[in-house]
């Protein structure tokens, strides 16, 4: 089994990939032609937008995300997170926390998307050498 998706409900798709492609340099899928799902290329695993409007129409009963009470994060790896914080809020992301070196030697930042969305920008964990 392989992870291939990670689907955000929002009531805006397009608007959703154009903040995420803007925001964090990814590359746009596509917004299909109703409008209710889009997609933006990251690798093995896709970023993905539903309507919440198409959801219900599902029978499902889409919540709107909390940064206060998040319940998930999107986290964002980059061997230059200072660089790509500012990209972030730029495009119009809201700070969260500020870029800060934390004490196991990593580099973190946290916006929150337009939707409301937590989305961490970090730099890559290190791992303790074995043995």
């Amino acid at each position: 089994m392989q992870l291939r998706y990670t689907i955000l409900y929002v009531d805006d798709v397009a608007a959703a990939v154009d903040f995420y492609a803007t925001a964090f340099g990814l590359d746009r899928g596509f917004v299909h032609d109703s409008g209710d799902y889009g997609e933006l290329a990251t690798g093995a695993t896709k970023l993905a937008f539903s309507s919440t409007a198409l959801m219900r129409r599902l029978g499902k009963d889409p919540q709107p995300p909390s940064v206060t009470g998040p319940t998930f994060e999107i986290a964002f790896e980059t061997d230059d997170v200072p660089a790509a914080f500012q990209r972030a809020v730029a495009a119009g992301a809201a700070v969260v926390q500020p870029v800060r070196d934390e004490p196991w030697g990593q580099t973190t930042s946290y916006v929150s998307d337009p939707h409301g969305y937590l989305v961490e920008i970090c730099s890559p964990i290190q791992l303790p050498s074995p043995g």
